[in-house]
């Protein structure tokens, strides 16, 4: 029988299941389809394509290091680390469209040349970029699924951990925030399953303050308001694995 979602069996999107709730909102303005249609396709990826084998030459001119961030919501992290670093390369994914816009719409007002956008699931990404091409990763604020029998969909899990690894070059770091208690159980347990990482905690105060250098988005926002404790995790790839 042929999967559902038109892949084959040997397609591993075929079987994996989707990390994400819905793609689309509200209807986009006249000027938001626009920046989709027009600007999107400019700085996004053909995945049909081989990728190039050093991953700086996807960015005009070239970057001297290449960041990826998963499920950048409203773009404002991804946007900041750009600017603060304009001679590194930024890939952002995310799959939800108004997201996706407001990112689009950031690059062209700001004329940003380090940033492309990946507007699906991180997983084809990944498989897609060369082994040890990234030198950091994001996973902010990632889709609770607090509901215990939707937890298996959670993002940050063994297997992305996997995928990861591949990508991330010996001394990648990456970089993963919540604001569910459960959550930061469940990924601390996936990590010290995970040969490739190491969490890099020394003090409370290393998972309990957010670095200067990482700022805030709208997530953490809200769960200040709401009252909910925030946690602030790095892992570094290591040599072997």
């Amino acid at each position: 029988m042929r999967p559902a979602n038109g892949g084959s069996h040997d397609d591993p999107a075929a079987t994996e299941l989707r990390s994400f709730g819905r793609r689309r909102g509200r209807k986009l303005s006249a000027r938001q389809a626009g920046l989709r249609d027009e600007v999107l396709p400019r700085i996004g990826f053909d995945l049909a394509v081989p990728a190039p084998a050093d991953p700086s030459t996807l960015f005009t001119p070239a970057v001297s290091d290449v960041w990826l961030e998963i499920g950048f919501g409203g773009a404002e992290h991804l946007i900041w680390q750009a600017k603060a670093h304009p001679h590194v390369g930024l890939i952002g994914c995310e799959p939800f469209e108004e997201g996706v816009v407001k990112a689009v719409s950031a690059i062209e007002a700001d004329t940003l040349a380090n940033v492309r956008v990946w507007s699906d699931d991180v997983r084809p990404l990944l498989r897609w970029l060369p082994a040890r091409s990234l030198g950091r990763a994001f996973i902010l604020f990632p889709d609770p699924w607090p509901k215990k029998r939707h937890q298996k969909r959670r993002l940050f899990s063994p297997g992305l951990l996997q995928e990861l690894a591949r990508v991330m070059r010996p001394g990648a770091e990456l970089r993963l925030a919540t604001d569910i208690g459960d959550y930061a159980r469940t990924a601390l347990a996936a990590v010290a399953g995970a040969p490739a990482f190491r969490w890099t905690a020394e003090t409370a105060e290393d998972w309990r303050v957010r670095p200067d250098d990482w700022p805030q988005t709208r997530y953490e926002a809200k769960a200040i308001r709401e009252g909910r404790r925030r946690y602030f995790f790095s892992f570094v790839r290591g040599e072997g694995a």
